[in-house]
């Protein structure tokens, strides 16, 4: 009996996998893909900032807790602040926060999500600003949601 069937039964199962393997790498993001350009090398030239912000997260809410989570685009998010800082490539920056149109804001250079505890049942507005390290407004986004 010849070993040519059960060989051959042996490499397409292989030959397969390694079609599904060469396939999905070509689908795969790069490390500066997620993370954008390394930050120990400064850039010619940059796209605009900008700022990506997901909805409150709903289980939070049904608590009383607001949890916002976002990200930036082509800024770092850095505790680096004054005029000195405007020269740093690639750029960075931090967000501003404002609760329901109040006069004051808080800054947040952490990179994490937004927690805030303690407002009121009902509608609510977050305004955050992407802002550089001189607190000029690169990107903006609006939270509307309502506490239960």
């Amino acid at each position: 009996m010849s070993d040519r069937p059960r060989v051959t039964a042996l490499l397409i199962p292989l030959a397969a996998a390694a079609i599904v393997l060469c396939v999905s790498g070509a689908f795969a993001q790069t490390a500066r893909d997620i993370r954008g350009p390394a930050g120990v090398v400064p850039l010619t030239s940059e796209p605009p900032a900008k700022l990506i912000i997901d909805p409150p997260l709903a289980g939070s809410l049904a608590q009383g807790r607001v949890v916002i989570q976002y990200r930036a685009e082509n800024v770092r998010i850095a505790q680096v602040f004054g005029p000195a800082a405007l020269a740093v490539s690639p750029r960075i920056g931090h967000i501003h926060v404002t609760v329901d149109d109040a006069p004051w804001r808080w800054a947040d250079a952490s990179g994490e999500p937004l927690i805030i505890n303690g407002l009121p049942a009902g509608p609510h507005k977050i305004l955050i600003e992407l802002v550089n390290a001189n607190h000029q407004t690169l990107d903006r986004g609006v939270v509307n949601f309502v506490i239960p």
